[in-house]
C-alpha cells in the first residue's frame, strides 16, 4: 500500500468519526516532506502536497459533519498543521489560511447560528474548494477599492501575500467603499480565480516559506453582486466578525510556526548525539527550553479559542500568545542552528530551510509593536478599537 493510499483510509475512517486529522497528516508527512525541497529550491508552490492534502481529505476536514464535512475541532485542525509543518512548513502555512477561512465560518455556524455561511461550507465539503486568503494584508484597515453600482460593486484592487493563489478557487477578501462624506467602510465578499477580471502575478521570491506561492493577486473591475457581500464594517476599526477571525485564526497559522521549531530541534537534536561538551549540553537544554515557551504559549491560545468568548480581551490574549509563539520558535531555531554547528549550514540536512521558514512569524498581524500597544491599552483600560 502507498503513503497516500494509507493517509486516504486514514480520511475514509475519519471522515465515518474513527480517525482523526492528526492520524491523516502523520500519514502524509513523508510524503509532503519529500515534495518540499525542490518547491524551496526552485521557488515552486507545493501543487504536488495540495494535490495529497485534497485526495486524503483534510480541504473539508474542519467543516461540519452536519454539513457534509469532517467536523474537526480547532485543536484538532491545530495539530494537524503542526504535524504538517514538521515535514513542509511552506505547504503547512499555505494550508492554514484555508484551513482557518473554514473553521471561521465553520465556527460562527456552530456557535453564533449563521446560516448565512452554510452554502459557502456545503461547497467546501462537496467540491473540495480551496479558499484563499488576503486578510494578512488587508488586516483591519482594508485595502483595494469598491464602486458602488447598480446591483452591487465594481472591485479593483492588489491582494499581496496570497497564500496558495494557484490552487485556490475563493479569494475571500475585502474592498474600500468611500462615501460621499469621505468616510469608509469595508465590504466583504469572495472573489471566484476563475474571473477574467482576477489575475496572478508571479511575485513570491523570499527568505523563507517559498513553497507557499503566495503571490499578488490582482482584481480589475470585477463585478461584486449586492448578494455576495458578506458584511460590511467601519475600515480602520475592529468590528465583532474581526474578534472571530483573530481568535480563530491565529492559533491554527502559529501552529506552523511551532511545528518548523520543532522539527528543527529534532533535526538538531539528531546531527549533536555524538557530541558531550559543556557548551552542546548548554545549548541542548537552552533550545529545548525555549522551545517549550512556544509551546505553552500556543497551548495558551487553544484554551483561549476553547472559551467560546471572541471579544477584545480575547483578541488581547491571542495576540499576546502569538508574539511569545512567534519569539521562542524563532529563537528556538536560532539555538537549534548553533547546537547542529557547521552541518547546519548544509541544505541537505534541511535545517536551515527552517531557520528560514521560522522568519515569516514576524510578520503577520499584530506585530510586536501593535501587540504590545494594544495589550498596554488593555491594561490600562484604554480603548483598543483603532489599534491593529
Amino acid at each position: 500500500m502507498s503513503g497516500l493510499e494509507h493517509a486516504t483510509g486514514h480520511a475514509e475512517a475519519f471522515l465515518s468519526g474513527r480517525q482523526g486529522v492528526a492520524a491523516i497528516a502523520s500519514a502524509l508527512a513523508p510524503i509532503i516532506g519529500k515534495n518540499s525541497g525542490t518547491a524551496d529550491e526552485n521557488d515552486l508552490f507545493v501543487s504536488e502536497n495540495y494535490t495529497v492534502l485534497k485526495e486524503a481529505g483534510l480541504v473539508e476536514a474542519g467543516v461540519p459533519a452536519e454539513l457534509g464535512g469532517g467536523g474537526a475541532s480547532i485543536p484538532e485542525l491545530a495539530e494537524m498543521l503542526r504535524i504538517l509543518a514538521q515535514a513542509c512548513g511552506s505547504t503547512a502555512l499555505a494550508f492554514s489560511m484555508h484551513t482557518h477561512q473554514v473553521a471561521i465560518p465553520s465556527w460562527r455556524w456552530q456557535h453564533q447560528g449563521v446560516t448565512a455561511v452554510e452554502p459557502l461550507l456545503k461547497r467546501v465539503a462537496a467540491e473540495r474548494l480551496i479558499l484563499l486568503s488576503s486578510g494578512g494584508s488587508d488586516w483591519i484597515a482594508g485595502s483595494g477599492h469598491a464602486k458602488k453600482v447598480d446591483g452591487g460593486y465594481r472591485i479593483s484592487a492588489r491582494k499581496v501575500f496570497t497564500s496558495g493563489a494557484a490552487a485556490g478557487d475563493i479569494l475571500m477578501t475585502g474592498a474600500v467603499e468611500e462615501a460621499a462624506d469621505g468616510t469608509q467602510s469595508v465590504i466583504h465578499f469572495g472573489a471566484p480565480m476563475a474571473s477574467p477580471h482576477v489575475k496572478i502575478e508571479d511575485t513570491w521570491r523570499t527568505l523563507g516559506m517559498r513553497g507557499t506561492g503566495s503571490n499578488d493577486v490582482h482584481i480589475d473591475d470585477l463585478f461584486i453582486p449586492d448578494s455576495s457581500v458578506a458584511f460590511s464594517r467601519k475600515a480602520g476599526e475592529w468590528h465583532p466578525v474581526f474578534h472571530v477571525i483573530a481568535t480563530i485564526a491565529f492559533p491554527l497559522i502559529y501552529a506552523v510556526y511551532l511545528g518548523v521549531a520543532e522539527s528543527a530541534r529534532d533535526i538538531a537534536i539528531e546531527l549533536a548525539k555524538k557530541k558531550s561538551s559543556e557548551p552542546t549540553l548548554m545549548l541542548a537544554g537552552r533550545m529545548d527550553t525555549s522551545l517549550r515557551a512556544a509551546q505553552l504559549a500556543h497551548r495558551w491560545m487553544l484554551e483561549v479559542v476553547a472559551r467560546n468568548q471572541p471579544c477584545a480581551e480575547s483578541v488581547n490574549e491571542i495576540m499576546i500568545g502569538r508574539s511569545l509563539v512567534a519569539r521562542h520558535a524563532i529563537e528556538t531555531t536560532e539555538l537549534a542552528m548553533e547546537l547542529a554547528g557547521g552541518a547546519a549550514f548544509y541544505r541537505e540536512h534541511g535545517l536551515e530551510r527552517r531557520f528560514r521558514d521560522v522568519q515569516g512569524a514576524r510578520y503577520h498581524p499584530m506585530q510586536p509593536w501593535a501587540q504590545a500597544r494594544y495589550a498596554g491599552a488593555m491594561a490600562l483600560g484604554q480603548p483598543v478599537t483603532t489599534f491593529f
